[in-house]
């Protein structure tokens, strides 16, 4: 059958997850995105919309148009992964699209519409594709083409093969980089300040997705607690997760917490577990995912699941085709938890997640939006996420700018420090690499995390905070936990104040020594940024050294002083309130009859 007869019979409005009381038709963005194709009729067109929101369907939708209307004559799809090729070729087949997930080389049976490629494949022969881009009409379709970016070779090699296609549509969720690699085909702007930003041609944001019911709002439940590791000095250190500190401290903080020999991982796994419980009440095959830093870590973290809930967690270590069968199953199946590690959980479509742990170390914007992506897609009104995530202040940040539009900026000036690839490079070229052992992330770490505990710290909801700290299992922790999984997103803050109110009443009826970890409302906690950090230590070596001046006494006896006086560890390793009650202590010398 021809491509052009069997195209003909093409829903133009094939629905996918469409929300309730809209099946048989388009979401209103996708339709807006396909009027406004249409009438401009662009060779290269830049979708950017939020993970959940649909963007698998609009591209198809729109490849049914092309095809019906004879303006290409095949499709290549470039996915970040090899499970997200297989998730293309399944969701074009539904609307009787056939592409080959599996081509390698040669020529396409006739069977086919068209194939379906990782970046990586496209990297490795970018002539073969080429070849095919050129001997019929193409249409390109580029998903998560940030990905283009993550290396000059795959970038090249992805200009060097579509360069002579007739038609390029690129998708992302999430279109910035921390790095300055342009993607291909993505319109770069200069604004008013000369610094190029990429151009969307239709962008529908999280908080569009939001107010329309076609995303899931998320709740963050963070945790913080006390965190003791060595140093590759040999210095053992003290912190509190979630407490100013410096760069270095809070990563080996953070880190620490992760680590599967401590108490913090099974207490949060437990609490997300209770999170979990609470949710299938409503959402009755709800699952849960536990996004890992390491094949080490999700391993353990996998045991921990199977001895804290007595249910084996499904365990996905790499990008592979076993792997992929796996997340297919976990999908079609009714298990509560799955453990993959890093980027395989990006575009993987599990509709039914709806609780999270993030427990990596990753820290860049780009990993945590498509990490919390996996949990958004709403399938049914009144349904909320759940993310449980380690109190750190650039998670934190993170978590409060969920509905902020980022765009991918060319001509950032690069710190001295930076290499030529950040963070989130080469993750999607490891989730490809076929391999079952720990990936030796650890190896290179200048510390041994020691101990851990959590203390559940704050709630963080449409961009605001909620609740005082609690110990875990405690009747306050329940509070949250607790929360119904369906509710409309006016009464989840709702219910988020008042149980903050009553814990406020709680704790100020009870005895001190009966209270529990008494603390500031979170509205009222800000957290410190490091440059704030830095102005305090600056403020007070600057009055140390007057006093020096004034006293004569060495610097670091002043310091060792006001330890004493005030207590609290070195000033490097001090909390922002530790550092003011030191500056006001040196000051109220400085003002005393001498």
């Amino acid at each position: 059958m021809s491509t052009a007869t069997t195209s003909h019979h093409l829903s133009p409005a094939f629905p996918g997850r469409a929300p309730w009381g809209t099946a048989g038709k388009l979401r209103a963005w996708q339709q807006g995105a396909l009027d406004k194709y249409v009438e401009t009729q662009p060779r290269d067109f830049l979708a950017v919309a939020t993970p959940g929101a649909g963007k698998t369907t609009f591209a198809l939708t729109l490849a049914s148009y092309l095809l019906h209307n004879h303006l290409v004559q095949q499709i290549t799809v470039v996915a970040p992964t090899e499970h997200l090729k297989k998730q293309w070729a399944e969701a074009a087949a539904r609307i009787g699209i056939r592409l080959d997930p599996a081509y390698s080389s040669g020529p396409l049976s006739r069977d086919y519409h068209g194939i379906v490629v990782t970046y990586a494949g496209v990297g490795v022969n970018p002539m073969l594709h080429r070849n095919r881009t050129e001997g019929r009409k193409t249409l390109v379709i580029m998903d998560e083409i940030h990905h283009a970016g993550d290396s000059k070779s795959w970038g090249e090699a992805c200009f060097e093969a579509f360069e002579p296609a007739t038609r390029r549509l690129a998708l992302t969720g999430t279109p910035f980089r921390s790095d300055t690699n342009p993607i291909p085909f993505v319109t770069y702007d200069a604004g008013g300040d000369g610094i190029r930003k990429s151009v969307a041609d239709y962008t529908y944001g999280y908080g569009h997705a939001l107010a329309d019911h076609v995303v899931r709002p998320v709740i963050f439940l963070s945790y913080s607690g006390n965190m003791r590791w060595r140093t590759k000095a040999g210095d053992e250190i003290e912190a509190r997760l979630g407490e100013p500190m410096t760069k270095d401290a809070i990563a080996q903080a953070w880190r620490t917490a992760l680590a599967p020999q401590g108490e913090w991982m099974p207490n949060v796994l437990r609490a997300a577990d209770r999170r979990l419980t609470e949710v299938r009440k409503a959402i009755p095959d709800a699952g849960g995912l536990v996004i890992a830093s390491d094949q080490t870590a999700a391993r353990a973290y996998a045991k921990m699941i199977r001895e804290l809930t007595g249910h084996k967690a499904t365990l996905v270590l790499s990008d592979e085709a076993e792997a992929s069968q796996r997340i297919s199953d976990f999908s079609e199946s009714d298990d509560r938890w799955m453990v993959a590690v890093r980027m395989v959980s990006e575009g993987v479509d599990v509709p039914r997640l709806a609780v999270g742990v993030y427990a990596t170390s990753i820290s860049t914007p780009l990993f945590f939006a498509q990490a919390v992506g996996r949990f958004v897609r709403a399938r049914k009104r009144g349904e909320t996420a759940s993310v449980f995530l380690p109190s750190v202040p650039m998670l934190l940040g993170f978590a409060n700018e969920m509905e902020l539009q980022r765009d991918h900026v060319l001509d950032r000036p690069k710190r001295e420090s930076e290499g030529l690839f950040d963070e989130e490079d080469a993750l999607v070229a490891q989730a490809n690499q076929a391999k079952d052992e720990p990936d030796g992330e650890q190896e290179g770490l200048s510390f041994e995390a020691l101990e851990s505990d959590a203390v559940f710290d704050r709630v963080l909801y449409n961009s605001m905070e909620f609740g005082m700290q609690a110990h875990p299992g405690s009747e306050e922790e329940e509070e949250y936990l607790g929360i119904p999984g369906l509710l409309e997103p006016d009464q989840v803050q709702m219910l988020l104040q008042k149980r903050q109110h009553r814990q406020i009443q709680r704790s100020k009826g009870k005895p001190a020594e009966e209270a529990d970890l008494l603390e500031l409302p979170a509205d009222k906690r800000p957290v410190v940024t490091h440059q704030e950090l830095r102005e305090l230590r600056k403020e007070l070596n600057g009055l140390v050294g007057a006093w020096h001046h004034r006293t004569g006494q060495p610097h670091g006896t002043i310091h060792n002083e006001l330890r004493r006086v005030c207590g609290g560890p070195l000033t490097a390793q001090a909390t922002a309130g530790q550092l003011k009650a030191r500056i006001a202590k040196i000051q109220e010398w400085a003002v005393r009859p001498s």
